[in-house]
């Protein structure tokens, strides 16, 4: 028995780092899971659909999920993981830089919640997980952009929190902030720099984005059945 079984997932951000973890765990965990993302990767999960889908494209979004919805019948998991960087400091962040950040991690965690909230409703439940950063929570260098949409998606999650509840449905929405983790995109870092980032960590070390799969894992399960409007950081103590 998975922790997940017969249930319906969106994924966005799936084929790759962290979301591909979050896509993989949640089907070994008895999900069906839709991985939207505007890379092609495969999986060897028969349980996992791929759908090229970007979610700043709110045509192309409202066509994918719809016909999830007549597949599937429902959805009731749906994990907002989509994100990009533009790093700069921001006497040389340029319009675009923002713009680019702010539609994919901030907009697109709207457009997507937007169109699957209505079908939730129906069903009267479900889950909703969003992917934040450290750096939403605490602010890093050079990222005014992925830090103020990562510190919008904390205010949108506890919004939903609320907002969705009003009138008895149960749907829960909740966030998780990774700190450093070791993806792809992280080991493009000098390694100077990662060490730093190690030895400032209690635990001395990056994380796993398994690590954060399983926290995903955990506040979509029923286990977190009263867990709602929460951020769960998972950064191995680096803000202590």
């Amino acid at each position: 028995m998975g922790r997940l079984d017969n249930k319906v997932a969106i994924v966005t951000g799936g084929a790759r780092g962290i979301g591909r973890c979050i896509v993989e765990t949640f089907a070994r965990e008895g999900a069906k899971v839709y991985s939207f993302d505007l890379a092609a990767n495969e999986y060897d999960l028969p349980a996992v659909k791929q759908m090229i889908v970007s979610v700043t494209d709110d045509a192309a979004l409202a066509e994918a999920i719809e016909g999830i919805k007549s597949e599937s019948g429902r959805v009731d998991i749906l994990v907002n993981n989509a994100g990009v960087t533009r790093d700069a400091q921001i006497q040389k962040m340029d319009e675009a830089m923002w713009d680019f950040v702010i539609d994919v991690n901030l907009k697109g965690t709207f457009l997507v919640t937007k169109l699957v909230v209505p079908i939730m409703l129906e069903s009267g439940k479900g889950a909703i997980i969003n992917v934040s950063s450290i750096s939403g929570e605490y602010g890093n260098v050079g990222q005014t952009n992925y830090s103020a949409a990562k510190a919008g998606v904390i205010g949108m999650t506890r919004t939903w929190a609320k907002e969705f509840t009003r009138r008895g449905a149960l749907i829960r929405t909740n966030a998780v902030a990774p700190g450093f983790i070791s993806t792809d995109m992280m080991l493009t870092i000098p390694e100077k720099i990662l060490n730093e980032l190690r030895q400032a960590n209690p635990l001395k070390r990056l994380g796993e984005p398994q690590e954060v799969a399983n926290a995903v894992l955990f506040l979509a399960s029923d286990e977190a059945s009263f867990i709602n409007g929460q951020v769960l950081s998972v950064n191995g103590g680096m803000t202590l």
